[in-house]
């Protein structure tokens, strides 16, 4: 079983067991997070986004739909992803490019990491 904060907000079941998901997290209900993951506070996973297994995520790190994280992957502290290549106030593409990182990457504190 994971173990989530009571001020945790996860929608997902897709949760593998012994990850943890602490406090003020936002998972949505599309989302899949593997098995023995820690997933700090103040972060935010969107539905479509894949977390591999044996992940860290730490404070401050949004992952956006299309998001891919395979096993092994470590982010550092407010490190920035973004799924729009070209962002404008209320136009949206048809399909966000997301951002794909490939096992055992490790993501330094406030890196941006654009799609594609």
């Amino acid at each position: 079983m994971p173990k989530i904060h009571p001020l945790a907000d996860v929608k997902s079941t897709s949760i593998g067991k012994d990850t943890r998901v602490w406090q003020f997290a936002v998972i949505f209900d599309g989302a899949v997070i593997g098995e023995n993951c820690n997933v700090c506070a103040h972060t935010l996973i969107e539905n479509g986004v894949s977390v591999g297994n044996n992940v860290t995520i730490k404070s401050g790190v949004f992952l956006w739909e299309g998001t891919v994280v395979a096993d092994g992957v470590f982010i550092g502290p407010n490190a920035t992803f973004t799924n729009d290549a070209l962002p404008r106030s209320k136009v949206y593409p048809e399909i966000f490019s997301g951002i794909t990182i490939k096992r055992g990457a490790s993501i330094g504190a406030n890196a941006t990491i654009l799609p594609g």
